[in-house]
């Protein structure tokens, strides 16, 4: 598994979903895309490690309450995840496995609390 190249392909395809982000943040918005996806790759790693998918899941709960806290919402987390899962698909290692077992439970935790993101957004 090369994480690199995970990392460029993420960040591609959500350029490519959204160019709007490129305009609205610039190649530096970019990078920071690419520093991101390599924190959750990390963590991902750590979560296979570990045999533990609830240690990638309580990351993405906690990265959620930053994110939305300064105005994004879950579903650009969890796109960011589908994207990563879905570059995953086709390596049957038992790495890979685990990545996309953690990130299917993480997407679901985080669906769970798309709900009260609503009810608590007051603008």
């Amino acid at each position: 598994m090369n994480v690199n190249e995970i990392v460029d392909q993420v960040t591609e395809k959500i350029y490519e979903l959204e160019p709007a982000l490129l305009e609205r943040f610039g190649e530096q918005g970019k990078a920071k895309c690419r520093e991101d996806n390599h924190h959750h790759m990390k963590h991902l790693q750590t979560a296979y490690e570990l045999n533990e998918t609830k240690v990638f899941t309580d990351y993405a709960v906690w990265l959620n309450g930053i994110l939305t806290s300064h105005g994004m919402k879950t579903k650009h987390l969890t796109d960011n995840f589908e994207i990563i899962r879905s570059l995953l698909v086709e390596d049957s290692s038992e790495q890979a496995e685990c990545y996309r077992l953690s990130l299917s439970k993480a997407i679901e935790t985080l669906g769970e609390n798309v709900g009260t993101e609503v009810k608590n957004d007051t603008r």
